[in-house]
Formats: C-alpha cells, sequence, structure tokens
C-alpha cells in the first residue's frame, strides 16, 4: 500500500549529502533576510516614498508632512513599509496553505520547491529598477518576493521529518538555521565592504543607490544557491501524491479545505501554531523593522545597522547551535521559554536606548544574536512533530504565515502605534505582548500528548 500511494514511507532514510543540501537552502534564502528585509529594505523603500511624498532623502521621516496615496489610501511615510508587511502576510494567509497543500499532493516537490524560489530571487532582483519616486513598483516586488519565498519555505520545511527522525530534528533544523545565519552573514560582510567603499559622505542618493545594489545582491545569491539543494534533494513524495490523477493546484485547494475541517481533530496541535504565531511575530516584528528603528529614531549611520547585523548573523550561527545543545539536556519547549524571556528584555532595553550611540545598539544586538536562531530552530523542529504524517506540506503551509520576516499584528500595531504617537519607541516596546502571551501559551500546550494525538512517537525530552 505504501508503493502505490507514494507516503513517506517508500522513501529510504536520508544520508549526510542530502541532509547537507537542505541545509544549503537556508543558506540561499537567508540572504533576503538579512540583507533585504532586516538592513537595507526598510531605510531604502521609506527613503524612495519620502520622495514620493515630495520630501527630500535628508529629510527626517518624522518631519516628512507628505503623504503617499496608494490606492487612494492616505498613508505617511513612515508607516508604509510597515503596512507593507503586513499586507504581505494577508496574502500569506491565503497563498501558503494552499501551497502546502499543492507540495503533499505532487509527487514532484523538488521542481515545486525551484519555481517559488525563482521567483522570489527573481521579484528582489527587479529591485534595480526601483529609483525615483517608485514606491508601488518596490512595494509590489517585495509582495512577490515575500510570498513566492515564503512559498518556498513551506515546500522547503515539508522534507524536514523524511530526513530525521524525532530525536534528531532539533539538531538536524538548529544546523539548518545555524548555515543560513553564516549564509546570510557572509553576504552581508560583502555588502558592508561595497558601503564602506563606495558611500560618499552626505550624498544620500548614492547611498540609495549602493542600497539597491545590495538588494538585488541578494536576490542573485538566492538564485544561486538554490541549484545545490535541487542538486541533492531527493523526491520525497506526499501522503496523496499518486491517489489521484488530474491538476495538482484544484487538488490543493480541496485538500486544503479537508485540511481546515480535519485540523479540528488535533486541537492540541492548533494551540501550540497558535502560540507560535503570537510570539513569532514578535520576533518577525524586530527582524524587519530593526533597521528603520535605527535609522529614524536612533540617528545611527547605515554602516552602524550593517555591523549590528553581522553580530548578530554569526553569533546566531553559534547561538543556534548552543540552543540546539541546550534542547538535548532540557528539552525543546524549555529552551524556547527561556529564550522568549530573553526577547521581552531586548524589547524592553531597546525602548531606553540612546539615540546617536551606536555601541549600546550593537551590544542590544550581540543579546539577539544569542537567541535568535535557536528560539527559531526549535520552533520548526518541536511543531513537525505535531504534523499527522504525510501532511507536512499542509500543516508547514499555515506555520509559514507567521515566519521569515513576514509577522502580520506585529508591524500593523507597530504602523499604527507611529502614525497616533510619531514615535517609534513606543513602537518596539509594544511589542512586549506578543513574547509575554506567545509564552504563556506554549508553557500551557501538553505537548507529550498532543504529539500522541498526532499518530507521532514523542523525543526522549520535551
Amino acid at each position: 500500500m505504501a508503493a502505490a500511494t507514494g507516503t513517506p514511507t517508500d522513501v529510504p532514510a536520508a544520508g549526510r549529502r542530502e541532509r547537507t543540501g537542505w541545509y544549503f537552502y537556508d543558506w540561499a534564502n537567508s540572504a533576503f533576510s538579512t540583507t533585504v528585509l532586516t538592513v537595507f529594505l526598510g531605510p531604502f523603500l521609506t527613503s524612495i516614498t519620502k520622495v514620493a511624498a515630495g520630501c527630500t532623502l535628508s529629510t527626517d521621516v518624522d518631519d516628512c508632512a507628505g503623504r503617499v496615496h496608494p490606492l487612494g489610501i492616505s498613508v505617511a511615510a513612515g508607516s508604509f513599509f510597515p503596512y507593507v508587511v503586513s499586507l504581505s502576510v494577508f496574502l500569506t494567509v491565503f497563498v501558503l496553505p494552499v501551497m502546502g497543500a499543492v507540495a503533499d499532493r505532487t509527487p514532484r516537490k523538488k521542481v515545486l520547491l525551484a519555481v517559488t524560489a525563482f521567483i522570489a530571487s527573481a521579484a528582489t532582483i527587479g529591485f534595480a529598477f526601483v529609483t525615483g519616486d517608485r514606491y508601488l513598483l518596490g512595494g509590489l516586488l517585495f509582495l512577490v518576493a515575500n510570498i513566492s519565498g515564503g512559498a518556498s519555505i513551506v515546500v522547503y520545511n515539508s522534507f524536514l521529518p523524511q530526513l530525521a527522525g524525532p530525536d534528531e530534528r532539533d539538531k538536524v533544523s538548529s544546523r539548518g538555521w545555524a548555515l543560513g545565519y553564516l549564509g546570510g552573514g557572509l553576504l552581508l560582510a560583502f555588502n558592508l565592504v561595497a558601503v564602506t567603499i563606495l558611500s560618499v559622505k552626505d550624498d544620500d542618493q548614492r547611498t540609495l543607490d549602493i542600497a539597491r545594489w545590495c538588494i538585488v545582491s541578494a536576490g542573485v545569491w538566492w538564485a544561486l544557491f538554490t541549484l545545490i539543494p535541487l542538486k541533492f534533494l531527493r523526491e520525497h513524495p506526499g501522503a496523496e501524491s499518486s491517489t489521484r490523477r488530474g491538476n495538482v493546484l484544484i487538488d490543493g485547494f480541496r485538500q486544503l479545505g479537508h485540511t481546515i475541517k480535519g485540523i479540528r481533530a488535533y486541537p492540541l496541535t492548533l494551540f501550540f501554531l497558535l502560540a507560535y504565531l503570537i510570539y513569532n511575530d514578535g520576533i518577525q516584528t524586530v527582524i524587519a523593522l530593526a533597521s528603520q528603528y535605527g535609522t529614524e529614531e536612533l540617528d545611527l549611520e547605515q554602516s552602524t545597522l550593517i555591523i549590528t547585523i553581522l553580530l548578530v548573523q554569526f553569533l546566531a550561527f553559534g547561538g543556534a547551535l548552543l540552543l540546539g545543545a541546550m534542547a538535548a539536556r532540557i528539552g525543546a519547549r524549555k529552551t524556547i521559554l527561556f529564550s522568549l524571556v530573553l526577547w521581552l528584555g531586548v524589547v524592553i532595553a531597546a525602548y531606553w536606548l540612546p539615540a546617536g550611540e551606536p555601541l549600546p545598539f550593537m551590544l542590544l544586538g550581540v543579546a539577539i544574536g544569542l537567541v535568535l536562531g535557536g528560539s527559531q530552530a526549535l520552533s520548526r523542529s518541536l511543531f513537525s512533530q505535531l504534523i499527522p504524517t504525510g501532511r507536512e506540506g499542509e500543516y508547514y503551509g499555515f506555520y509559514e504565515i507567521s515566519d521569515k520576516g513576514t509577522s502580520w499584528l506585529g508591524p500593523l500595531l507597530f504602523g499604527l502605534v507611529f502614525q497616533i504617537t510619531n514615535s517609534y519607541r513606543f513602537g518596539i516596546v509594544s511589542l512586549v505582548v506578543f513574547f509575554l502571551v506567545g509564552g504563556i501559551l506554549l508553557a500551557l500546550v501538553p505537548l507529550r500528548r498532543a504529539i500522541t494525538a498526532a499518530g507521532n512517537t514523542p523525543p526522549r525530552l520535551l
């Protein structure tokens, strides 16, 4: 029956070569998270929006009284980017679960990974054409890159249960995240060199042009290194991949309906997913808006931001491995809860950071780096234990809605608080609620019972 249906039981165990290929997609797509989303895109798109609003590049966003009107809606220049991030998540609510259902039904998941990854990287490369006041083009390209990139990660994550057993997944997931931070940090280091060598003091237009090409470089990096997992990964068809003939997209929509109805049979999995969506919303909002906070509220130079993000990236490489080792001793959930306590401290400390002083900002980046990779990697592996066999893509579709910089309520709250108070400090401290509520919900999930209810064998430690 397994051979006839294409269930994962007929797939040979993964070896080191295939796992290494899987790790490299983290290396490939992390360039978007670091170079684009975390460092350059927020300040770049905000600058383009200021020009469209009738202000100069040298005008502080707080002092820019002009507004832009996408689709006839009046938006403050400083709020456009957070609103676009929120819109991308609203759209992923519809796209990513369908993509997960399609991934479970297609016998060629590698092709699906290739298509979504190359669309995302092409949209990132398209920022070469975002010049002058083309803020709408920049927003549209970001939507395509973020949504398609999220879809590719849904497919990518769905490979994890077939690559490692219950007691190995924390380690495998942590290694993937660690390599991702290393790759993202390496490209960012190259871009730091470019900014340092090519920037001219008081030439805002030149700085903007350099930021544009740094964004483009992330798209090129993404496309090139995606070739490695496409070469080394084998096909791991889902449980429904060969049971029907016909259009997998149509079947994917149908299966999504069944999944939405059927997920009620796994309320504890849904409970964990709710906790994750809340606390990860806070994490992703910090990642997405840290650059904008640093430039607009703290008046820090672009080079300071890049150095700080580099610290975060390379420390996150070690932090992911460190928290992975910690999870092997005390369990994944306790380790994640420990990291959320540290995240609370980070957000509160960010409110009190002095303007114009790079050292405190860098020290806060050190704290973020130590907890960032581990909290994300362990959440991914822990969720894999709660998924019914053969439904990996569908469930990771829901999971990915609030992952890789696509948070929803966080950026929306941040943008609204800024529009009301005209202060990014109040925006950043408002994120405390996400870590507090998410942590409480995670602590309440009976994980061992949830894993058993999903039909899986619990790992030795939780």
